[in-house]
């Protein structure tokens, strides 16, 4: 309970923070804060990442702030131990829960209660106001769901019966039943004279429904401070202050608060992943934008139609046993920029209730060569040993919580831990590089949450399956992997200098990095970024293109073997290509016949989430692709072939595949709400498709380009054009340059004189 302090430190201010500056490193996360808070509830509202956690942490002294004051009652705490502003009467709920898994809820709340008789709060009180909580009194925290361990959370700070509470994300995870009950709890609570209540809320709904004021953070900032009624019903102000709806690097500041605020009036996205199975023909795509500005924010977090605004982070993840299939959808909160993630800490992730000795070695190992390390356990047993993030903190992210997680059948736990960590993941900041060491399922438990970290951003796993086809566990990320060669089972001769070399490379890529002002000042003089798509037998026509262009783009060129467009459509999600030229699509052709470079069912899926500037053709779709001729399907044996090279055996596409195909294709251009333009080289789609050449069909080709042209819905920016040229042909690069240059407007300064 907290100490009641005698009337000589009362004050009319029960919370007061002046020029409060909080690092991480280099990072400058809380700069300058200003925050009163006398009595009632004050929201603090803003994006992620932008300090309201650290705020949080530095009040209650879980993080060190480097200069400035923070009064509680008119007592100066800033820097005290956390247990004594505890003591002090101030409540915290974190994000995460933090609920021990092996206590009981009745064991959590009478912990809590045990110097609480006279208070306020009771137990019984606790179970008249939760009463899920009292039909869960005797499951452990591991078993309950996220809302139940939410609810938990805020039982156990109130039992303190504190003069301030502190709530970070409280309704996150919440049924809209329970989120009332915490909305009518706050008011009860607020209605006391000589208590008060800080919330950290996403839901703005909830932020201005219970609070009377409101503190915009942007950018480690207060913005300002304004009636919550105020900001409840002016959208526009929304949009702008709390960068609804947008993904840029600029942020509102104070002096520009006036400003025209039609550019950031865009609808809100939220990245979704997709986890476990569903079948190949209703397979949504893997990483779909969903909109939540198109009407007022509400408290039950629900989601409008999607408007295919950009969102920045994407990544399927997939069965942890079955890393081939697809998934369904998990929504996350957006995102905050990219950049943001990128640090100096390493992570080191795994299972510590069997990998404990090699995992902490890796740690260790990197502790002496002078990073920054923090551990995250990923164990599924329910007992892994400690690590700085638990088991259970990483499982609580899960949408149903951990009890998703910790369900006794170890092929079902393992799969929604590696779900619960992509959510994790996606919600850290001061990112140097993660690392791993296990078997196949320590590999596939991991690789997930590596493939939607950004590329540039250090990832390695040291994996006993490192030394077979690690396609489906590298996907289109830039993961490195390590052969253990021995089994990952404790230290020894081979294992330790492996384990050694692991961490030695991690290092040497965290010390290499740039910092976070280089990154800046790259991206400033950086040419935008241009994607294209290349095979072997388009080669001359993206050369031809990008000589045309590579004075004013940074051309990026893929290689179109199933992972290459999969990893230009990576860069697109994550907002680090402007334009892009699919001059190549053969991936599609593999996908529907079976060749070995196939795309997923996702191709393009990335332009229709992002609305970037297309440009597209049917570039090697005359071909699927095979591997050594012995290795065709006996079914295929009758078609017509050319062997590329003793490794690769190529197979021309028939009129029917391609009306398969130009169908396919129409129906995703059809999604893009982004300029389009689509080129048909009717003198054929690669070099072995042109007059004279093996694979030249002008009839299978004319199926193909009039199944495209039917099936298309053009109009306004939406253009099918046919160009009498080869693919490889002059003419038809010199029409691909002349179409991006019409769809993609460059700034005056990048353009080349």
């Amino acid at each position: 309970m907290a100490e009641r302090t005698p009337g000589h430190d009362r004050t009319d201010m029960m919370l007061a923070i002046r020029d409060l500056h909080v690092y991480y490193g280099e990072s400058h996360a809380i700069q300058g804060v200003e925050l009163n808070l006398p009595r009632g509830i004050l929201s603090v509202v803003g994006r992620n990442g932008m300090g309201k956690t650290t705020l949080c942490n530095s009040i209650m002294g879980l993080t060190q702030s480097r200069r400035g004051s923070i009064k509680f009652r008119g007592r100066e705490i800033r820097g005290r131990a956390p247990n004594v502003i505890a003591n002090l009467g101030i409540g915290y709920v974190p994000q995460g829960r933090r609920i021990w898994p092996s206590l009981t809820v009745d064991e959590h709340l009478r912990l809590a209660a045990r110097n609480a008789d006279d208070g306020a709060w009771t137990v019984e009180r606790i179970y008249d106001t939760f009463g899920r909580l009292a039909e869960r009194r005797s499951n452990g925290g591991s078993q309950l769901s996220g809302g139940e361990q939410q609810m938990l959370a805020i039982s156990r700070a109130l039992l303190a019966n504190p003069y301030l509470l502190i709530m970070d994300e409280p309704t996150e995870g919440l049924a809209p039943v329970i989120v009332q009950q915490v909305e009518n709890m706050l008011r009860d609570i607020a209605a006391d004279g000589d208590f008060a209540v800080l919330l950290v809320e996403q839901n703005i709904g909830v932020a201005t429904e219970v609070a009377e004021q409101v503190a915009i953070m942007v950018n480690g900032r207060i913005n300002r401070v304004m009636p919550a009624a105020e900001l409840a019903a002016d959208r526009a102000l929304q949009q702008r202050l709390l960068g609804v709806g947008r993904h840029g690097d600029d942020e509102p500041s104070a002096d520009n608060e006036a400003g025209d605020v039609s550019e950031a009036a865009a609808p809100a996205t939220v990245s979704r992943l997709y986890v476990a199975a569903t079948p190949a023909a209703t397979r949504p795509v893997a990483a779909e934008a969903a909109s939540r500005g198109s009407g007022a924010p509400n408290r039950w977090r629900t989601n409008f139609p999607a408007i295919g605004q950009r969102p920045l982070s994407t990544g399927a993840v997939t069965d942890a046993n079955h890393p081939e299939r697809s998934a369904r959808p998990i929504a996350l909160k957006p995102m905050a920029r990219v950049a943001d993630m990128f640090g100096r800490t390493a992570l080191i992730a795994g299972t510590f209730d069997t990998k404990q000795v090699e995992l902490n070695f890796l740690r260790d190992q990197l502790r002496d060569l002078g990073i920054t390390t923090r551990t995250v356990d990923l164990s599924t047993s329910g007992n892994g040993p400690r690590a700085d993030v638990t088991a259970v903190e990483v499982a609580s992210c899960h949408p149903q919580g951990s009890g998703a997680v910790f369900n006794g059948d170890r092929g079902r736990a393992v799969t929604a831990m590696s779900e619960a960590f992509v959510v994790w993941i996606s919600r850290q900041r001061d990112i140097g590089g993660l690392i791993s060491a296990g078997g196949s399922g320590g590999t596939s438990l991991v690789a997930p949450a590596m493939r939607t970290l950004p590329v540039g951003l250090p990832k390695l796993i040291v994996s006993t399956v490192a030394s077979g086809d690690v396609g489906s566990y590298v996907g289109p990320a830039d993961i490195m992997m390590l052969n253990a060669v021995t089994d990952v089972q404790g230290i020894n001769r081979v294992s330790r200098n492996i384990l050694r070399n692991a961490a030695s490379a991690l290092a040497g890529m965290i010390r290499s990095a740039p910092s976070r002002e280089q990154r800046q000042a790259e991206q400033a003089d950086a040419k935008p970024a241009l994607g294209l798509t290349m095979f072997g037998l388009t080669t001359p026509c993206v050369q031809a293109v990008t000589r045309q262009l590579q004075s004013d783009y940074d051309c990026l060129v893929f290689h179109a073997t199933g992972t290459g467009g999969r990893a230009m459509e990576k860069l697109v999600d994550g907002a680090e290509i402007s334009a892009v030229l699919d001059l190549t699509t053969t991936e599609l052709a593999d996908m529907h016949v079976g060749g070995v470079f196939p795309a997923t069912e996702d191709r393009m899926g990335a332009i229709i989430r992002t609305r970037v500037p297309y440009v597209g053709s049917t570039g090697a779709l005359d071909m699927v692709n095979f591997g050594p001729m012995a290795t065709v399907p006996a079914a295929f044996r009758q078609r017509k072939f050319v062997v590329h090279n003793p490794n690769v055996t190529l197979m021309r596409t028939t009129a029917e595949e391609c009306r398969w195909l130009g169908e396919w294709i129409a129906s995703r251009l059809n999604q893009m709400q982004g300029p389009v333009r689509f080129l048909l080289p009717e003198g054929g789609s690669s070099g072995l498709d042109a007059a004279g050449q093996p694979f030249h069909d002008p009839q299978a080709n004319r199926v193909l380009f009039d199944a495209i042209e039917a099936n298309t819905n053009t109009g306004g920016n939406r253009r099918i054009i046919r160009v009498p040229a080869n693919i490889n042909d002059d003419l038809f690069a010199r029409q691909v340059v002349a179409c991006l240059r019409e769809i993609h407007h460059l700034p005056t300064r990048t353009r080349s004189a």
